[in-house]
This record gives structure tokens, sequence and C-alpha cells, in this order.
């Protein structure tokens, strides 16, 4: 049967049927290897102080990469749509600062240039996981790439949309799962992380697979247990939202309530680490 999906299949590249996962390089960072790598940062750039302050935090904390969203692609025309260019060229000044590379979203195939020269891996937002022209251009670019599942997504729809990207030259392709819409969603998370997917993932695809605990759980106090799960379960990495040590969530333009403190984030990294040593 044809699943629509043949560069990104692991039973279709001799190099990975033996079970090993692609190594995803994004600066010095390599994605797929042996540890758990730790994004991290703000949902939101909301301005230049908040994002060198948390930038400079999650380095301290552990994390290896840099997150921040210059483009937000929010629910409501009324919410933080984020500072655009002025956003790209905060992080990158972070970059420089930290070290730490950065990722972005980006929204619009006529936006991959831009955002592009500022980050060093794009990211496909949930809502934009079937926006076909842009994982095109993306997959043109030649960019590493965050390719989020969509919020309803099947594996094969997931897969058939990293096989746009792959079509286009690009197997730096960098999964992720951040929940998924079900009949308990909102009762006591906002999504449902589906851990059971990344077993079958890692099966049918030798592309990395990351956990997003701070969308899928909406809550603060429960993604370092999302985290640990989702390392438990055989992700090979995290992408966390963090928000500063005394912010007030309440502040904060864009999901506020479920970004964590350097703190909590710097305690989180020493567990997953001693547990991964342990392995």
């Amino acid at each position: 049967m044809d699943k629509g999906y043949r560069l990104v299949a692991r039973e279709f590249q001799e190099a990975y049927r033996d079970g090993r996962t692609r190594t995803v390089k994004v600066g010095d960072v390599e994605i797929g290897g042996g540890r758990p790598v730790i994004i991290a940062g703000p949902c939101a750039v909301e301005s230049r102080e908040q994002t060198l302050e948390i930038a400079e935090a999650v380095k301290e904390a552990g994390a290896d990469m840099l997150r921040g969203g210059a483009f937000k692609p929010r629910t409501s025309p009324y919410s933080f749509q984020g500072l655009g260019e002025k956003g790209l060229e905060i992080l990158a000044e972070a970059r420089e600062r930290t070290g730490l590379p950065v990722v972005s979203e980006v929204l619009d195939p006529r936006l991959v240039g831009l955002v592009g020269q500022y980050v060093d891996m794009l990211q496909i937002g949930s809502r934009s996981m079937q926006n076909f022209p842009l994982l095109v251009e993306v997959g043109r670019y030649g960019k590493p790439v965050l390719l989020k599942r969509g919020m309803a997504a099947t594996l094969r729809e997931w897969l058939c949309a990293a096989e746009y990207i792959a079509k286009e030259g690009n197997l730096d392709i960098v999964l992720c799962e951040r929940g998924v819409r079900t009949s308990v969603s909102g009762l006591y998370d906002r999504f449902t992380l589906d851990l059971d997917v990344i077993a079958p993932l890692k099966k049918e695809t030798f592309l990395p697979v990351l956990v997003d605990p701070s969308h899928s759980t909406g809550r603060a106090e429960m993604v370092p247990f999302a985290a640990k799960a989702g390392i438990g379960a055989g992700a090979h990495g995290l992408l966390i939202e963090v928000i500063g040590e005394r912010t007030d969530p309440r502040t904060v333009l864009s999901d506020g309530e479920q970004g964590i403190r350097p703190s909590v984030l710097r305690d989180l990294i020493r567990e997953i680490k001693v547990s991964s040593e342990g392995c």
C-alpha cells in the first residue's frame, strides 16, 4: 500500500533500516544523537530586555538551544502577533550573547527567506503543518526544520507533511509532538500529549522526534511531569517555554500560564541528565 511518503520512511532508506536515527545538526547541537536536547525560551519575543534575560537564564540552566516567536499565529486576531523582523533581530542578538542556536516559527512562504537570515532552524507550527506551499519553501531553503504535529493530525498526515520538505532535498527534519485535541482536552490540560505515537513513529521513520510539554499541558506546574514522560517514552529532546524568574505570568503577552521558571528548567534538566546517564 502506498503510504504517501517514501523519503522519510525507514523502510525505503537503506542507511536507517537498522533502527538508527538521523542526526540533525543545528549549529553545534546534534538532535537525534545519544542524549536528549533541550530547546527553551520565551513563547514570544516581547522585548529585547525580556528575551536577553530569558536567553541567558536558559543557557545557565543547561539548555542547548533557544526558542522564541517573532511571528505568532494566534487564535484571536486581537492577540499579540509578535514583533516581526525586530523580534528576529533580538533573537540574533541573544544568539550572539549566549552561543545558543535559535529556532523560530515561520508562517508564510514569503517570509522564509527573511526568517532564515536570522535563525538556525525554521519551525513549522501545528497550525501550518499542512500549509503545503510553506512546506515546499522551507524544504527548498535548506535549513533544518522543526515540524510540529497538527493538533488533529494522524501519524500518516504528519509524515506526509515531512515528505513535502524532504521531496525538496531537505532531510534535516525534526518532528515535534505537541499534543492533540481530544474529548478531555481542556478539562485538566490544554491538549492531550500523545506519547503513544512516539514508538510507532520511531518504527516508521528515522527522523528524530521532540516533545513539547508546554503547549500540551498548558500549565506550568504540569510541564516537568510531561517532559519527563516524553523522554521516558523515547523522545530525543524537549521544546519548553520559559518566563522570567520573577515575572507575573498574567503580564506575559503569549501563553504565560504555561511558561516555567529558569530555576524549574535547571532542576528538570538535571533530572533528565541523571536519568539519561543511568540508562
